[in-house]
């Protein structure tokens, strides 16, 4: 893989970005504003101090001497010079009578851009001035005969406390972006290792292997995502049995009646049978590609409810009509088996659902009687309103065999063999996708298996009919 397409390359960078952001943001936020507000205090002071010595100097008037200004600049930090004024026009000229610092350190003081301000412009005049090199905060204000006392500080050192928050900022910024680096690998590293599991983990369920439980430490989304697959893997694993299951037991229903079919065409081949036996042969053939037929239309019914959606009509349904419907299909059948087949209402109304899909619910549920019953047995269809009820006096199904009755390819033992065991397994699935349920209740003597439907009103006459 491209180191950098890596998760630890990547969540490094972004880290980095992000320190680098943070960096440029405090360095734009604090250095200039820093060096401005250190600055601006600095000329606040000089312009504090201005002003009393000015008025101090005017009282003294002709005694002024080079101490009061030594004084001043002690008192003030700051180098005080004082101009006089030579001459008003046409271009003020200013020559340093009196300097704190010395008259001849500093020549370029007598062309001082805020000296010469001052004496054109009433009030203090202050600002940061560069002058040889360095910079400096002064402040400087004319007083009525036009001579100038300038505040000149030196900016040097204040500039290297800036220097030095900015060396040090920039210091901390690498080492941040440093450790943001080798925490970011790190703490990468250790989340791509266990991206890596999963990968592995899921490559092994793409390939069919569902032994290896998907585990994570983590209490993080990995690991509820670990936690995700492992359920998934368990559900797979299910589905898997589940289809092996069904290949095998529909293997095994087509197997049957297919060799059974062979047995019979082998057998009428011999010319030496009788019509008799030859019918009975012709009978018993007849039933075993009814039996295929069957299974094939079972079949299909499930793989178009597993394969999803599946169109299902809403309608009102009577089912007492339903129900005499099948008494009146299913009544030679069930004379013909020994069985008595009734049809009992003992209640109206109306359900909603699929009426052909209802029908095959039922014959289900009517073969399933038949199939599983003695002779002599009777046979009822209960109508309650919206529910449909197949209820036989036969032996009954044991409770730990209840919800077995359900399951695809299911036979209870000492059952007959004929059956799919897919009927019941396709009704309940019917059922569950008209908004109903089949249920079952046994005990010796009474097996009563219920369709429930929903019960038709105006509320849900313009349901959608698309499932």
């Amino acid at each position: 893989m491209n180191p950098v397409r890596r998760v630890g390359t990547r969540l490094s960078l972004a880290l980095a970005v992000v320190v680098v952001g943070a960096l440029a943001v405090v360095w734009v936020a604090l250095v200039p504003t820093l060096e401005h507000r250190l600055v601006a205090g600095r000329l606040s002071e000089l312009k504090a101090a201005i002003r009393p010595t000015q008025r101090d100097a005017a009282q003294l008037g002709p005694r002024l001497s080079q101490d009061f200004f030594d004084q001043a600049s002690r008192e003030a930090d700051a180098r005080v010079v004082y101009f006089r004024l030579l001459s008003p026009t046409p271009r003020p000229t200013l020559s340093p009578l009196f300097d704190s610092a010395g008259l001849s350190i500093d020549d370029a003081i007598e062309r001082d851009p805020l000296a010469l301000r001052a004496e054109t412009h009433p009030g203090i005049q202050a600002g940061r001035v560069t002058r040889s090199d360095e910079d400096y905060a002064e402040a400087a204000l004319a007083d009525s005969s036009g001579d100038v006392i300038l505040f000149s500080a030196n900016l040097h050192s204040t500039l290297e406390d800036v220097d030095l928050v900015r060396t040090r900022l920039l210091w901390s910024g690498l080492i941040g972006l440093a450790v943001a680096l080798v925490a970011g690998f790190g703490a990468a590293s250790v989340f791509a290792r266990r991206i890596r599991r999963l990968e592995r983990a899921a490559d092994r369920i793409a390939a069919g292997d569902f032994a290896e439980p998907v585990e994570d430490p983590g209490r993080d989304e990995l690991g509820e995502l670990a936690a995700a697959f492992d359920r998934m893997r368990l559900r797979l694993a299910r589905l898997d049995d589940a289809r092996r299951e069904f290949i095998a037991n529909a293997s095994h229903e087509l197997r049957t009646p297919i060799f059974s079919l062979g047995g019979f065409l082998e057998l009428l081949r011999d010319e030496d049978l009788d019509e008799a036996t030859r019918a009975e042969f012709l009978a018993t053939a007849t039933e075993q590609v009814e039996r295929l037929s069957k299974l094939a239309t079972d079949l299909l019914d499930l793989s178009r409810l597993d394969a999803g959606p599946m169109r299902f009509e809403r309608e009102p349904l009577e089912l007492a009509g339903l129900a005499a419907d099948l008494a009146e299909e299913f009544g030679a059948l069930a004379l013909r088996h020994g069985r008595t087949l009734e049809v009992a209402v003992e209640a109206d109304g109306l359900a909603l659902g699929d009426r052909e899909r209802v029908l095959q619910i039922g014959r289900a549920l009517v073969d399933n009687a038949l199939l599983h019953t003695p002779d002599g047995t009777r046979i009822r269809l209960v109508v309650r309103g919206a529910e449909l009820s197949v209820v036989d006096d036969g032996q009954g199904i044991p409770a730990e065999h209840q919800e077995q009755v359900f399951a695809r390819f299911s036979r209870l033992e000492g059952s007959r063999a004929s059956g799919t065991g897919l009927g019941l397994a396709i009704a309940r699935e019917l059922a569950v996708r008209m908004e109903g349920s089949l249920e079952l209740d046994s005990r010796p003597g009474r097996t009563a298996f219920t369709l429930r439907l929903p019960v038709f009103s105006r509320e849900n006459e313009l349901a959608a009919t698309v499932r």
